[in-house]
C-alpha cells in the first residue's frame, strides 16, 4: 500500500484537529504537516513535498484558491477540499476535482475520499487547471472562456443542492420540483417521483435559493407556479392549489391574494 504524504490546511485548529483523528485510523496516510494559512502552507509543501492536501476553501486573508495558484503544474499535489459550503462543494466536484468532504467530515466519506486517492493514477488526478476553474466558477461562472463566450451551465441556477450530511449531495431541477414543506429546521421537496429531505429554513429557501417562480402558500409551505393548473376557494379567503398530479395544497388567506395574482401574470405572459 502506498504511503501518502498528507497536508491538512485549515484557519481552524480545532478542524485540524478532529480530521487528524480520523486520519489516524488510515494507514496509507502519512500526516506530514497542517498549517492554518496560506503562506505556512506553501513553506510546508516546499519542505515536504506532499502526495494530497486536505484544504479548506474560506479561510482569511487568502483562500484555498490562492494557495493553488502557486503550486507547480507539474508537482501539484492531489486536493481533497473540505468546506462548510455545498455550492463550493458540489461546483468542485463538477469540475473533476479529485474529492470534497463537507464539514462536518463523516469517516465513511474519508474513507471513499482517500480510497479514491490511492487507486488515481497520476492522470486521473485533478491537475491545477482544473483546479482552478472552481474558483473561476465561483468568480464569473465560466470556465476560462473567452470574455464573449456565453456562460456555461451553472448548478445552482437549475438545480437545488440537497445534502444530509450522510451521503453525496444530490442535485434536483428545480423544473422538477412541485412544492416543498416544513418541517422544523428541515424541508420536505416533492417532485413527482420522490420526496428529499434537506437541512434549512423555509424563508431562507424563498430569500436566497430558490427561483421567482416559487411562492409562499402558507407559513410551512412553497409552491411552484409552473405546477399549478387551478385555485378552488374555500371559506374565509382561503383556497385550494391544485397541482398538476392533483395533489391539493391549502392557501392561507394571507398568500392568497399575492399567489392569485403571481398565476394571473403568468396567464398574461
Amino acid at each position: 500500500m502506498k504511503t501518502l504524504k498528507t497536508l491538512l490546511v485549515d484557519d481552524e485548529y480545532s478542524a485540524i484537529e478532529g480530521l487528524a483523528i480520523r486520519l489516524a485510523a488510515f494507514p496509507q496516510i502519512q500526516v506530514v504537516g497542517h498549517a492554518t494559512h496560506v503562506d505556512a502552507a506553501l513553506r510546508l509543501i516546499n519542505q515536504t513535498a506532499p502526495d494530497l492536501i486536505f484544504l479548506d476553501i474560506e479561510m482569511p486573508g487568502k483562500s484555498g484558491f490562492e494557495l493553488i495558484k502557486q503550486l507547480q503544474p507539474e508537482t501539484c499535489p492531489a486536493i481533497i477540499f473540505v468546506t462548510a459550503f455545498h455550492q463550493y462543494a458540489v461546483q468542485a466536484f463538477e469540475v473533476r476535482a479529485l474529492d470534497y468532504l463537507l464539514k462536518p467530515v463523516k469517516t465513511q466519506r474519508l474513507a471513499e475520499a482517500i480510497a479514491r486517492v490511492s487507486s488515481a493514477s497520476e492522470t486521473q488526478i485533478a491537475t491545477k487547471q482544473q483546479l482552478l476553474e472552481v474558483r473561476d466558477i465561483l468568480l464569473n461562472g465560466q470556465l476560462n472562456q473567452g470574455k464573449d463566450s456565453p456562460p456555461i451551465y451553472r448548478i445552482e441556477q437549475e438545480k437545488l443542492v440537497i445534502q444530509d450530511g450522510h451521503h453525496p449531495a444530490q442535485l434536483v431541477p428545480y423544473a422538477d420540483i412541485l412544492w416543498i414543506d416544513a418541517a422544523g429546521d428541515y424541508m420536505c421537496v416533492h417532485t413527482s417521483a420522490d420526496t428529499f429531505v434537506m437541512r434549512a429554513r423555509l424563508k431562507s429557501l424563498i430569500k436566497e435559493t430558490l427561483p421567482t417562480d416559487f411562492i409562499r402558500i402558507h407559513k410551512s409551505t412553497i409552491v411552484n407556479l409552473a405546477h399549478v393548473t387551478r385555485l378552488e376557494p374555500l371559506p374565509n379567503s382561503e383556497y385550494n392549489a391544485i397541482l398538476i398530479n392533483n395533489k391539493s395544497l391549502k392557501v392561507s388567506r394571507t398568500y392568497s391574494r399575492p399567489l392569485k395574482c403571481r398565476l394571473l401574470q403568468k396567464t398574461k405572459d
